[in-house]
């Protein structure tokens, strides 16, 4: 039977879309973790500029105090103008800036010369006399402002992005250097350059770049993880359900085949039943007649043996035919196993058949059933073991109890049966017998089934055949 899909599809297409998303989320989660740590890391920059950058307003402004009254107003008064070039100057200049740097950190300090635009006074002697050094702010103080700017020793290889590999990382700060009071109308008289070095400082913020980026990537993974198992855990419901879906339809299509059937073969039968038993007695009386001879009597005898045989065959058609509706009662299960090996026990005798139920000895299982509709099950699968073995063999029965259910097994040391005939065994008409209608199994099916039970069978070619048989225990 050819499945249609088309109840399922929506359902597939739901679901792939909502895997798509899953995979995007995850793209666009790891984005967002990117951007997420940037804007942390940057915020984190950022402050530390500003804080430093205070504390170099700061410290200039002492510098500016100390300079200017201990070095520019005594010099002036001296000397009647400075010259740094003169070495006393020069040591009492270097004197008080580092004096006044002293315990900060501030690795450089250049003062410059408005007039000359080069470098009066450095900490660092190899600066003094150079020009040109201070750029956009160095003519940002001379307006009377002040600026900062982080600079690299070595340019990083994506700027000030993710992946930074500056050596170092320093902040210069240009501060004005005003005439204080009652000086203040001088105005600006040089500037101040304040370089500190945040190489650790900063190298502390893009570990926190990494960190940031690195939790907010785990946390993602475990999102997407967990969706990603929730997509396929639907996925894997939806194929369970499309499974059941074709079961579901392949029962209802086969219920419905077999109904049709089923009407059609209890009509049949019936209207079959009643000619064919008139032929029987017919056959009989004219076989026990004293005027008949004995090729008369033989085909007599032919005729009862085949119309019997017939009559079976019709009776196993109105027995599948007709619902099988048990007749619920306590009974027991040893019971009525043990009333069909009664039965049975000329034809076990004949065919050489041992049958070993050591198991059932002394013990009972009660359950709720139709003993008759069970009888006639059983006595099938019986029969079924019999003729499988025509050179003699052993049946072994063995009945376990399960939570709720007895488990009857039924092993037999006949051929076995061919792996591809297991999954058709059930199937009505289907049978390896030369005579035989195909229904026994199916009936006894219905009947288990009728009994809320089950039943399969397992079996290799060679080894034998096992049948297992499930019962509800009575509550």
């Amino acid at each position: 039977m050819e499945y249609n899909s088309e109840n399922i599809q929506p359902d597939a297409n739901r679901f792939r879309l909502v895997k798509f998303f899953a995979y995007a989320s995850f793209g666009i989660l790891i984005i967002s973790s990117f951007i997420l740590s940037m804007v942390i890391s940057q915020r984190a920059t950022k402050v530390l500029m500003n804080t430093h950058e205070n504390d170099a307003l700061l410290i200039a402004e002492n510098l500016n105090h100390q300079v200017f009254h201990y070095f520019v107003i005594p010099v002036t008064q001296r000397y009647g103008a400075i010259s740094l070039r003169e070495r006393e100057q020069s040591d009492l200049m270097d004197k008080i800036v580092r004096t006044t740097i002293h315990s900060f950190n501030i690795e450089k300090v250049n003062i410059y010369d408005i007039k000359k635009g080069q470098i009066a006074y450095s900490t660092d002697k190899d600066q003094i006399g150079l020009t040109g050094r201070g750029g956009m702010g160095y003519v940002t103080a001379l307006e009377g402002k002040h600026s900062s700017r982080l600079i690299s020793r070595e340019p990083a290889i994506f700027g000030t992005w993710f992946m930074d590999l500056a050596k170092e990382k320093k902040l210069r700060t240009f501060i004005p250097f005003k005439a204080e009071p009652p000086y203040s109308y001088i105005g600006i008289l040089g500037v101040f350059e304040l370089t500190q070095d945040l190489t650790r400082e900063y190298e502390s913020i893009v570990k926190f770049r990494y960190l940031t980026f690195g939790v907010s990537l785990a946390v993602m993974a475990l999102i997407f993880l967990a969706l990603l198992l929730v997509v396929r855990k639907a996925e894997h419901i939806l194929r369970r359900r499309a499974h059941e879906q074709k079961l579901l339809e392949d029962q209802l299509n086969q219920a419905e085949r077999l109904a049709v059937l089923g009407e059609m073969v209890a009509g049949v039968s019936h209207e079959i039943k009643t000619p064919l038993g008139i032929i029987r007695s017919t056959a009989e009386f004219l076989g026990e007649k004293q005027a008949s001879d004995q090729i008369q009597k033989k085909l007599s005898n032919i005729i009862i043996e085949e119309s019997g045989r017939l009559n079976d065959i019709v009776t196993d058609f109105l027995d599948f035919a007709r619902p099988q509706v048990p007749n619920l009662q306590d009974c027991h299960l040893e019971e009525i196993i043990n009333k069909n090996l009664s039965f049975l026990g000329p034809e076990l005798d004949k065919k050489s058949v041992i049958v070993n139920n050591g198991n059932l000895n002394g013990r009972s299982f009660t359950i709720e059933a139709d003993p008759e509709l069970l009888y006639r099950a059983f006595l099938n699968i019986f029969i079924n073991a019999i003729q499988s073995m025509k050179d003699g063999g052993n049946i072994n029965i063995r009945i376990e109890e399960e939570k709720e259910d007895y488990r009857v097994e039924i092993q037999d040391t006949g051929p076995g049966i061919r792996k591809e005939n297991l999954k058709k065994i059930f199937n009505p008409f289907f049978t390896t017998k030369e005579k035989g209608s195909g229904l026994g199994l199916s009936i006894v099916k219905k009947i288990i089934e009728g009994h809320r039970g089950a039943i399969w069978i397992e079996g290799e070619e060679e080894v034998g055949t096992r049948v297992f048989v499930t019962l509800p225990r009575k509550k």
